[in-house]
């Protein structure tokens, strides 16, 4: 008789648990994953609105630890969204390749997944920030939230290209362990405890998670492009923040360093522990 058990998963219970929800994934309905990554993509949105309002005035206050820490805190709204509401993010679907690496999922399968998710999640989370302008929630307190938008999305296009990279990878090491973590849950409490730390991290430690940033830049975007008096307002320098600077300067780079991080030093290296040659 099965033992009933209520303790969460161990390490190499869960790569098998990985393994199994990396080919479901893969087998799922194209149209059905394409409106799953549209729910994932308003989903970190969400979770980045949040994260705006409570940066707007907060290093006045606070000290810059303390307003990162509660930054990431509120943030990690995204990701409990995604995982415990279901939903199909890109950067947590770089764990796919624990099945591909295993032979159980094709190469062609594996890129069908990402392209359209990420397409999906790009779609959901811009079509988030135009409702956020629409609502002109840029306007509140006085302006401060959307010179706090303009900010954030400077503040991106200016990186380097390689710092880009690295940022990228360091934040999806990070996504990923939230998600492998979630593996060993029992509960939906136990999902939300392992996403809190390693997400309010990442945040708190200025990486790149290109997902949020198809909401971040973009709603700034559209700020300073349809309300040219507020944005003169501000009295910012924003000539650097264009759509091109975005895609090229900010996009690009941190989508690179997401992948290499979530799929080679998170999939990868678990895959390496605990499923390669575990069937021989």
């Amino acid at each position: 008789m099965n033992e009933l058990r209520i303790d969460a998963l161990l390490p190499a219970e869960m790569a098998r648990r990985a393994e199994y929800i990396g080919v479901r994934k893969t087998e799922t309905p194209m149209l059905r994953m394409f409106a799953l990554a549209l729910l994932a993509g308003a989903f970190i949105a969400m979770g980045a609105i949040f994260a705006t309002i409570l940066a707007t005035g907060a290093s006045g206050a606070l000290t810059f630890g303390v307003t990162k820490l509660l930054v990431g805190l509120v943030f990690c709204l995204g990701l409990i969204l995604v995982i415990v509401g279901g939903a199909e993010l890109f950067t947590g679907n770089n764990l796919i390749v624990m099945a591909w690496a295993s032979g159980k999922v094709t190469t062609r399968a594996l890129l069908r997944n990402w392209v359209i998710v990420y397409l999906g999640n790009f779609i959901g989370s811009v079509g988030t920030a135009i409702l956020v302008f629409l609502s002109k929630q840029y306007t509140f307190g006085g302006g401060s939230v959307g010179t706090t938008m303009l900010g954030i999305a400077h503040s991106k296009v200016g990186l380097g290209f390689v710092q880009a990279i690295v940022l990228g990878i360091l934040c999806n090491a990070l996504v990923c362990l939230a998600v492998w973590l979630t593996f060993s849950a029992r509960s939906t409490v136990d999902k939300i405890a392992a996403i809190i730390f390693p997400i309010s991290a990442f945040v708190a430690a200025g990486f790149e998670h290109c997902i949020a940033n198809m909401y971040f830049v973009p709603v700034a975007l559209f700020v300073k492009h349809f309300d040219p008096v507020f944005t003169a307002s501000t009295g910012m320098d924003l000539t650097n923040l264009t759509w091109g600077t975005f895609l090229i300067n900010n996009l690009l780079p941190v989508t690179i360093g997401n992948v290499i991080g979530g799929s080679l030093f998170v999939a990868g290296i678990y895959w390496v522990i605990f499923l390669r040659g575990a069937e021989e």
